[in-house]
């Protein structure tokens, strides 16, 4: 089972289960995910081979789709689901392959189809930061900022940085292994006629004209709107506006 951060009490309205991106964790979603439990309970989750989450060698959709489902189940049943970037291709299959666990669907900044570029670079920034030598997380972001890696992300990886156990909270080999599928979104006819909300940011190239009859086709019922000013880590660049639009989504 997915390790799982709860918010808030449960209410009348349906929990909300948040799923992050590509080296991301529960705790990135906190201030959030604690705003939106004001009204529900929130559910954030450390994706597989991330966080205090299990490991595994297999990194495809449908495993993660399959560990969303599972904690779900375990918490009642059904619940109101975002997922940002590989966490919003999650739930989307989660979507088209367990229908019944979703009562409504946010996908903030990503699109049911296979990218072109890779993350791999990322992993092979961390895994040059030599652990032994640390005793502050300022030293390792200036070990990656030597790999080139921008600050702002200098600051979001080493959230998954355990200093007392000189590790990575990320499972740097099977990602690296799993980064094709990670990238790409499985082949499926299958339709989801929820109601979904597709989130971007304004600046963002993630989810581009071209996509929407890909979305649409496999969830007629989808909506677009975007965030003026925000990119792809929408949720951080304009976490107010991004808060607003998701519980009005969630509320209508």
């Amino acid at each position: 089972m997915l390790n799982t951060i709860l918010h808030g009490e449960p209410t009348d309205l349906p929990p909300l289960l948040i799923a992050h991106g590509l080296y991301g964790s529960a705790r990135n979603w906190g201030v959030i995910a604690k705003r939106l439990s004001d009204e529900r309970q929130v559910i954030a989750v450390d994706m597989r081979n991330h966080g205090s989450s299990p490991r595994a060698a297999s990194h495809t959709y449908a495993d993660m789709a399959g560990d969303l489902a599972d904690v779900i189940a375990a918490h009642g049943g059904q619940m109101d689901v975002l997922g940002h970037s590989m966490g919003g291709k999650a739930s989307m299959m989660l979507a088209l392959n367990h229908a019944e666990a979703l009562r409504k669907l946010v996908v903030a900044d990503i699109a049911p189809v296979a990218y072109g570029h890779s993350q791999i670079q990322f992993i092979e920034a961390m895994r040059k930061v030599d652990l032994n030598s640390i005793s502050r997380r300022s030293e390792a972001q200036e070990q990656l900022a030597g790999a080139g890696v921008d600050p702002a992300l200098q600051s979001f990886f080493t959230q998954s940085l355990d200093l007392p156990g000189k590790r990575w909270l990320l499972n740097l080999d099977a990602l690296a292994d799993q980064m094709p599928n990670i990238m790409s979104f499985p082949q499926t006819d299958a339709a989801w006629h929820g109601s979904a909300l597709f989130l971007s940011g304004a600046a963002s190239d993630y989810v581009l004209p071209e996509h929407r009859p890909l979305v649409k086709a496999r969830f007629p019922n989808a909506r677009f709107a975007k965030i003026p000013g925000a990119g792809h880590w929408l949720h951080a660049e304009k976490p107010r506006e991004f808060e607003a639009a998701v519980r009005a989504f969630l509320n209508a």
